[in-house]
């Protein structure tokens, strides 16, 4: 600051010197005179410059001196401010140790009974949902498969992939035919005499669908066609076959759809089956080397009454069924044959499969496009090489739960 009110005096008393009148006129006694007071006045500018100047550089040691007895001050609470937040931790420490020691000892007394508690817990649970889903598959039936007895080709078609079936619990004799794996055209023939002879009269009825299918997991049930709609992940469409709507329609969650159900059935990612305790859905669960997931369905609701992760793998597999509430995998090796059941799920644990005998099916060319069973007819309806087959089969009595 000073140093700028010592240039501003200057640059001042420059200005003036350069007005100053030439020297001819240096002995002009008046021009001597207006000369000596205007130097008179620039001193005293100058001096005033030099008062401000020391009243700054006062004021402003004042400040700085301030200033550091204030930052002393800082410090000093700092320190205080410190020692106590350190004080207060350790006190809380030592707290926290209190009542650790305190929480052991309370649950040293209460652990044999917390986890006697737990246990009976887990036992009420497990008996509770046992006791759920031997209601859920309450039925008058008490069969295993024990062997398949005979094979009938009913018909040969030049169609690879496709299924046919008649409904699953009606007395109509009407068979049903899904010709490939993607398609929205179902041929209904009046009987199964009707399907085996093309000449027989009157001729199929052709039905357009208003959704296409996907895969040959399609069941009729209670006149409806049950089927996984072409262009959807997990979705479950109910068709009323005599209206032509579609009547309701679901989403099947826990991994549905991403996988194939089969390995040897390139197009089935859900399979639908019935047999006698109704609806269920059979599909792959999430992971590489996914097993079949389990599903019972609610016909009239489509809601999802219980789920079961089973042991049997998708790997190898081409079809399965389901037969009193029991899961039956049919295997082949590069789906060339042997068929045969080499894994068996029963979600009540009355089946096991050491028990079981070897459950071969008549040596076929290729793989299984479906495999699915009547309850009403007991018998298998299978779609093979595009042979349209009817396995009979042979079963005995479950043992009874205990």
């Amino acid at each position: 600051m000073m140093l700028a009110l010592r240039r501003a005096c200057i640059f001042r008393a420059l200005v003036f010197m350069a007005f100053l009148p030439p020297p001819q006129h240096a002995q002009d006694p008046a021009m001597v005179h207006y000369i000596y007071q205007r130097f008179q006045v620039l001193e005293q500018g100058l001096q005033k410059c030099t008062q401000a100047t020391r009243a700054y550089i006062q004021d402003f040691q004042e400040f700085s001196k301030n200033i550091s007895v204030m930052l002393g001050r800082c410090q000093t609470y700092t320190s205080e401010y410190k020692s106590a937040v350190h004080n207060l931790a350790l006190r809380v420490e030592r707290a926290q140790r209190e009542i650790d020691y305190l929480e052991y000892l309370r649950e040293a007394d209460m652990c044999v009974e917390s986890e006697d508690k737990t246990l009976a817990e887990k036992l009420v649970q497990e008996a509770e949902e046992e006791e759920r889903i031997r209601t859920l598959l309450n039925a008058s039936c008490d069969n295993m498969l024990m062997g398949v007895k005979s094979l009938k080709i009913v018909k040969k078609t030049m169609d690879t992939d496709g299924s046919w079936m008649k409904d699953a619990v009606s007395d109509s004799p009407k068979v049903y035919v899904f010709i490939g794996s993607r398609n929205n055209t179902v041929w209904e023939f009046a009987n199964i005499r009707a399907f085996m002879e093309d000449s027989t009269k009157p001729g199929p009825r052709k039905l357009i669908l208003t959704h296409s299918w996907q895969g040959t997991g399609q069941v009729i049930y209670k006149g409806f066609l049950f089927f996984h709609s072409q262009g959807t992940p997990n979705e479950i469409i109910k068709y009323n076959l005599q209206k032509r709507i579609v009547e309701d329609r679901m989403r099947l969650f826990g991994g549905a759809g991403r996988a194939l159900a089969y390995q040897h059935s390139p197009s089935t990612y859900i399979d639908l089956a019935v047999d006698e305790h109704g609806l269920w859905a059979i599909h792959s669960g999430p992971g590489i080397r996914s097993h079949l997931v389990l599903t019972k369905i609610e016909p009239d609701t489509l809601g999802v009454e219980h789920s079961w992760d089973t042991p049997c793998r998708s790997q190898d597999a081409e079809a399965s069924f389901l037969l009193c509430g029991v899961l039956y995998v049919v295997y082949s090796s590069g789906g060339h044959g042997p068929h045969r059941v080499t894994c068996v799920y029963d979600p009540l644990g009355t089946i096991m499969e050491e028990n079981l005998p070897n459950l071969f099916f008549p040596r076929r060319p290729r793989s299984h496009s479906m495999i699915h069973y009547n309850p009403r007819d007991k018998q298998l309806y299978a779609w093979n090489d595009g042979n349209q087959i009817i396995y009979k089969l042979q079963t005995r009595r479950k043992q009874p739960l205990q």
